[in-house]
């Protein structure tokens, strides 16, 4: 193995540093990812644009001297738009859909100096738990490749823990980001909402569910780049609450005595799974152990009530999107263009009335309120990421006959992360437990609106007593 192929699961943070010192130069970072990429692409699929050629060009010029100089990233196909491109959104609706220019995060992760190798699967319009979307294959889990890498962010995921590059980006409408982090045993923070921007293209999407960040090796890595790329952009229709002080800052920082409610119970009332409860109950003694106070509580909310507040917003919002992309490219969705799924969804998304919209946003919004009065008593709240290890693929499958039984699936897989959505208020999946079968099981923390602050300390302190960065799935660089 050369010296810059062991730089494979080395942290962006690191690789930028080796480049300030010269000791490594971008253009060698760049072709080691790639060939790592070349490598494994074919077993995990989860590279679905290369941008090669383009990111060899990029990384020979001068880069903007960044906190990530150099260092290869991934783009998620989704949302964010590269200049020159394409971006399918796992559709083949968008199959050659090549953006003219690039959004306002792609513009401050450029800024960064990080360089773009590539765009990563999702699965169509980000809907399913799981990137396996009929235009280009599934995605595999590196830990198990029988198995899911998790979605809808799945691609980036499975890029990360298997070392193709030390971070990608991705989005959260559901738990996008978190989900596949906890499939495949990395780390994702899903930003307060409006912390990062989505402009031009986008404002308050789907009423304010989705934001976008990244899944990363390292907790520094994820603060470092939320640095880079936070804050508003002009014409923005809210921001998030500025933070004190930058998000790297507090890394190492003593996070104080905190409260921390705990429960494994889903607030929908479906099953877990024993190694899902047996990790929140690890992570809660883990945290007894650090000195913080940590106690069980529960969080009940009407589970149909909610279930179909949150299927109207979004499938309103996958109709405004899939629209919006009709009037982009000149092209009419037809069936045949989409998976039975999404056209069901889109149908049902037409379908509903402006009240009726705004009467599940209303209802969102109220849940919001119940959470926000629970975490005035709590600094962070503890559950399980999903409800079971990483899942077959092929789980969420809906055959024609049957459109929305992938839908149904899925509420059972993640009754925990979406309602971090609803509230806007920051969460992440933390790596700390697999289970008998060498799966990894995440571990959900969330945290009060506009704190991430409180969760990168606590990651940080949980990252030096519990480390991850040592372990490698079975299909690795």
């Amino acid at each position: 193995m050369s010296p810059i192929d062991e730089l494979a699961f080395t942290d962006a943070t690191a690789q930028a540093e080796l480049v300030r010192r010269r000791e490594v130069n971008p253009r060698e970072l760049v072709d080691a990812a790639i060939e790592r990429i070349q490598r494994l692409n074919p077993v995990l699929n989860a590279v679905v644009t290369p941008m090669y050629e383009q990111a060899r060009e990029t990384a020979s010029r001068q880069l903007p001297r960044g906190p990530f100089t150099g260092v290869p990233f991934l783009l998620k196909d989704l949302l964010s738009s590269y200049a020159g491109v394409r971006t399918t959104a796992g559709s083949a609706f968008l199959r050659d859909y090549v953006p003219d220019h690039d959004s306002e995060l792609v513009h401050r992760q450029k800024l960064a100096g990080l360089v773009t190798l590539g765009r990563t699967s999702t699965s169509e319009f980000g809907i399913i738990t799981s990137a396996e979307p009929r235009l280009f294959g599934p995605c595999r889990n590196p830990w198990d490749t029988t198995r899911s890498s998790g979605g809808s962010s799945g691609g980036s995921a499975a890029a990360v823990a298997s070392g193709m590059v030390p971070m990608a980006h991705g989005g959260d409408g559901g738990g996008s980001l978190r989900i596949p982090a906890s499939c495949c045993g990395v780390f994702a923070m899903k930003p307060t909402r409006a912390r990062n921007p989505m402009g031009p293209d986008y404002g308050d999407i789907y009423g304010g569910l989705v934001v976008e960040h990244a899944i990363t090796r390292s907790v520094r890595d994820s603060a470092a780049l939320l640095d880079a790329t936070a804050g508003p952009d002009a014409g923005d229709p809210y921001c998030a609450p500025p933070p004190v002080r930058s998000f790297a800052k507090e890394l190492g920082a003593d996070p104080g005595r905190l409260r921390i409610a705990f429960t494994s119970a889903a607030p929908t009332g479906v099953p877990v799974h024993a190694d899902c409860v047996s990790a929140v109950r690890d992570a809660a003694r883990l945290c007894a152990d650090l000195g913080h106070d940590v106690e069980e509580a529960t969080i009940s909310v009407e589970a149909q009530g909610t279930a179909d507040s949150f299927v109207t917003a979004f499938s309103a919002g996958l109709a405004w999107n899939i629209d919006h992309m009709a009037r982009e490219t000149g092209r009419r969705p037809t069936p045949d263009q989409f998976e039975p799924l999404t056209w069901a969804f889109y149908q049902m998304g037409c379908l509903h009335s402006a009240s009726s919209y705004l009467a599940a946003v209303a209802d969102l919004q109220r849940i919001a309120r119940v959470i926000g009065r629970f975490m005035e008593r709590y600094d962070v709240w503890l559950t399980p990421t999903i409800a079971e290890p990483p899942v077959p693929l092929g789980t969420f499958d809906s055959p024609a006959e049957n459109p929305l039984q992938g839908v149904l699936r899925m509420a059972e897989y993640i009754p925990f992360t979406p309602i971090c959505n609803f509230t806007g208020q920051p969460a992440m999946s933390v790596p700390l437990f697999w289970n008998n079968d060498g799966l990894p099981v995440g571990t959900h923390f969330a945290g009060r609106f506009g704190d991430e602050a409180t969760l990168f300390r606590l990651a940080a302190q949980l990252e030096q007593a519990r480390p991850w960065a040592d372990r490698r799935p079975p299909v690795r660089a």
